[in-house]
């Protein structure tokens, strides 16, 4: 699995690597590598800073030279854009930037260069909420861009500013099974069998565990269950899991590498973006299953100050057309520009009962009732522990 865990989290070399030379992002040492980046860029400005000075002292005219156009205008100086994204995005942005510089350069005459980084959503958000400056975020959960929101950098009502209430790409969990599913694993219900070993990251510690754990709970109340019903099966289902990982990578080396488990809930396009790597998993889709829906927004504080507010507000949307929305499904992504998902309807299994977080009551709602100090999660973590 070595490969796929790679794409999954940003650890593996090519994914640790982008424009930004040798120096290139992992996990474990994001901080100080985009810290270090902005100390250089800073150095630029300086320097930047004293030639402008040294012009103005020869002659207005070169000065006004010097000042050029905003950043974000069409033509004249090229504008630099920052993508900050989750790991399993990378593969379908490393196709859809080149297809928009190439578009921006012939309607503005302007060249527009990508800065990428690509982690874990979570370790992303935290990033971005201390510094990292990015234009445009696109986060596995709407609750990590919430929280930029919270932290002043995006303003709200963003969900309003690009299409489809801004969610530019969906998925739904997958059951991965051992080989053979030896253990006739095909509904959620299968994961409360008493002779079945379940492998879950954290909800409280990874934000794409609590997809998994939003899965299970509906799989009760949005199948004609209630509140009370859901609670005792995931309580089953958690009685169940041997182990919690903090995050994907390590419930991907718990399952794989370590051997635990009979069941890992993942993601779709996960194992689909395996199978392209040449990784088959075997794996059930649940039909009765979460949309897990992906937000993009642009990061008003930060396009505000770099001028880039019209150029990223331009690759946004973008990201809603066919020739973008297509890079997203060959990556296993379920696309939500219509025609396409028409295109890719064979990839793709049909879901008998799709239900979304607002059918849960919204992430607000959820947050606090599952996932807060002390709630649902919690509780329901100190039943299994006895």
């Amino acid at each position: 699995m070595g490969q796929w865990q790679g794409i999954a989290e940003g650890t593996n070399s090519a994914a640790q690597n982008r424009r930004l030379g040798s120096g290139g992002f992992r996990l474990g040492t994001l901080v100080p590598w985009w810290k270090e980046w902005f100390r250089g860029r800073g150095k630029y400005l300086q320097i930047q800073k004293s030639v402008s000075l040294f012009l103005v002292g020869l002659s207005l005219s070169a000065a006004i030279a010097a000042c050029g156009s905003p950043t974000g205008a069409g033509g004249g100086d090229n504008v630099q854009l920052t993508l900050v994204s989750y790991a399993v995005t990378r593969a379908a942005y490393e196709q859809i930037i080149p297809q928009f510089a190439q578009q921006w350069k012939e309607e503005h005459n302007q060249e527009v260069t990508f800065t990428q980084s690509y982690g874990g959503s979570g370790s992303q958000t935290r990033a971005v909420i201390d510094g990292l400056e990015a234009d445009i975020v696109a986060l596995a959960l709407a609750l990590d861009t919430q929280q930029i929101e919270k932290a002043g950098l995006i303003q709200p009502g963003w969900e309003q500013e690009a299409p489809n209430n801004a969610i530019v790409h969906k998925s739904v969990a997958a059951l991965v099974t051992r080989p053979g599913n030896p253990k006739g694993i095909n509904t959620w219900q299968d994961l409360a069998k008493d002779d079945v070993s379940v492998i879950t990251a954290n909800p409280k510690t990874s934000g794409g565990a609590r997809w998994n754990f939003l899965g299970l709970w509906g799989a009760v109340t949005q199948n004609g269950g209630n509140d009370t019903t859901a609670n005792e099966f995931t309580r089953q289902v958690f009685q169940n899991v041997p182990v919690l990982p903090r995050d994907a990578r390590e419930s991907s080396d718990v399952f794989f590498k370590q051997g635990q488990g009979d069941v890992l809930i993942n993601y779709e396009n996960e194992v689909i973006l395996a199978k392209q790597n040449g990784e088959e998993l075997p794996y059930v889709i649940p039909e009765v299953n979460i949309s897990i829906d992906n937000p993009i927004a642009v990061v008003d504080a930060n396009v505000d100050k770099h001028g880039t507010r019209e150029v990223a507000e331009a690759f946004v949307q973008y990201l809603f057309t066919p020739t973008a929305q297509r890079e997203f499904a060959k990556v296993g992504f379920r696309p939500v520009e219509p025609n396409v998902a028409a295109e890719f309807s064979s990839q793709f299994p049909p879901i008998r009962t799709l239900f979304t977080v607002a059918d849960l009551g919204g992430w607000d709602a959820v947050q606090t009732k599952f996932f807060d100090d002390g709630a649902i999660f919690d509780t329901i973590l100190s039943q299994v522990r006895r």
